[in-house]
């Protein structure tokens, strides 16, 4: 296997700096599109188809594009690309609107969004190898929630003086000091076997040749299996609750509904960017599988709580159990699929199918919860999205044991003055 490079402090600084303003493009790609359609006179139906369009999109993409990410040595070019995509998504939002121009910017957008996570997470793992991978993608995700939060005030303030336009503007922006994180990653210390969760048994050539697993090492992996399945009843419960709590609250009082959506967003990522990097130092230590099961289990809480209140300081006080469910699974879930992956040469790969199943699950989230507004109210809603977030929990813990050590023989070893870098 080659050398670890020696001292890749300068090349993780720019990564944890990259995910920042990542969040920074992608925010303003996203949560406030709904709004700037609205604004723009089309009607509800029209927005929802449009969301909807890129939302599939998305998680259509999302497999396959773990697939390339594994594939492709050159994964900062890979990531410059889809950064280019997003851009012109971007610029076809500032034009005139048109059910073209807005469809085929969702598309762009879907298309190229399920690209940068992995391909940040393999450039990661690629660089700092797996023993250091755990603190290392905390950090990364404290850094990229931080972003999510600067950023929505930042277009709070912008589109509240200029208008929602502009909100693609700070968009196009971001993207240059995005673009200049990343080259400032030193792209010789990327490892493309390590990066893609290969070990070293399978490395020849000095490792720029690597003999991948077949596909059929993950399907026939029981525990992975029942992850993803998991994953996809996490996401069902959850995806509905917070735009359903919007939609009850804005019957009455849709400014102010407007307003405490704004602040349940704050509180979330603030509280991923405090517990992010914690996270991943406390499941290097001390396992997966205790937080996996505190992030789950706080979920069905979290449902319970709304319906018995509808005081807004309580409930953006309710939103900081979404915090920490969504700040672990966003961690752990990744650091399970590295677990279960390392040594198959298809963590990005699998990445891209746990992207799939939690993209699924969301879809369909909205969907339930939707027919149980209609049938029985917004309080028998919540208590079944409880419900769902209950069977979740019980799947993972009788069927995902600890996965902290599996693989650990052909782990690297931390690479020389990456603990300077933290």
């Amino acid at each position: 296997m080659p050398s670890l490079p020696q001292n890749p402090r300068r090349s993780v600084r720019a990564i944890e700096w990259l995910n920042f303003f990542l969040a920074d493009v992608q925010t303003g790609l996203g949560p406030f599109l709904a709004a700037y359609l609205a604004s723009s006179g089309w009607n509800p139906a029209r927005v929802g188809f449009a969301l909807t369009f890129g939302g599939l999109v998305t998680v259509a993409a999302q497999t396959p594009a773990g697939a390339i990410v594994d594939a492709v040595h050159r994964k900062r070019l890979l990531v410059a690309i889809n950064l280019g995509v997003l851009v012109c998504g971007a610029l076809l939002l500032m034009g005139r609107l048109s059910t073209l121009s807005v469809y085929a910017a969702q598309f762009l957008i879907g298309g190229a969004a399920p690209f940068l996570g992995p391909s940040v997470a393999a450039i990661t793992l690629g660089i700092v190898g797996a023993s250091a991978f755990d603190w290392q993608f905390g950090k990364n995700q404290a850094f990229n929630s931080a972003g999510n939060v600067c950023t929505a005030v930042l277009i709070a303030l912008i589109s509240l003086k200029f208008g929602y336009r502009t909100i693609f503007g700070v968009a196009i922006v971001m993207a240059t000091p995005a673009l200049i994180s990343l080259l400032a990653i030193d792209g010789t210390q990327i490892d493309y076997a390590r990066a893609r969760g290969a070990s070293e048994a399978e490395m020849t050539d000095g490792g720029k040749k690597v003999k991948a697993e077949g596909l059929s090492v993950l399907l026939k992996d029981r525990v992975l299996l029942c992850f993803l399945l998991a994953v996809f009843l996490f996401h069902l419960a959850n995806a509905a609750m917070l735009p359903q709590l919007g939609e009850l609250l804005s019957k009455d009082n849709p400014r102010a509904a407007a307003a405490f959506m704004a602040a349940c967003v704050i509180v979330t990522q603030f509280v991923i960017s405090i517990c992010a990097a914690p996270i991943g130092r406390i499941s290097s230590t001390h396992g997966r599988r205790p937080l996996l099961l505190l992030g789950f289990g706080v979920l069905p809480i979290r449902g319970v709580l709304y319906t018995l209140t509808h005081a807004a300081k309580f409930l953006i006080g309710i939103q900081v159990l979404d915090g920490v469910a969504n700040a672990v699974f966003v961690i752990v879930s990744i650091l399970v699929i590295k677990d279960l992956t390392q040594g198959t040469g298809r963590f990005n790969l699998a990445s891209g199918a746990l992207a799939t199943m939690a993209g699924i699950g969301a879809a369909l989230s909205n969907t339930v919860g939707g027919l149980l507004i209609q049938r029985l109210g917004f309080s028998a809603s919540f208590l079944g999205l409880a419900a769902i977030a209950v069977l979740a929990l019980g799947l993972l813990w009788l069927t995902v044991p600890e996965t902290l050590g599996a693989g650990r023989a052909n782990r690297d070893a931390t690479p020389s003055g990456l603990e300077e870098a933290a």
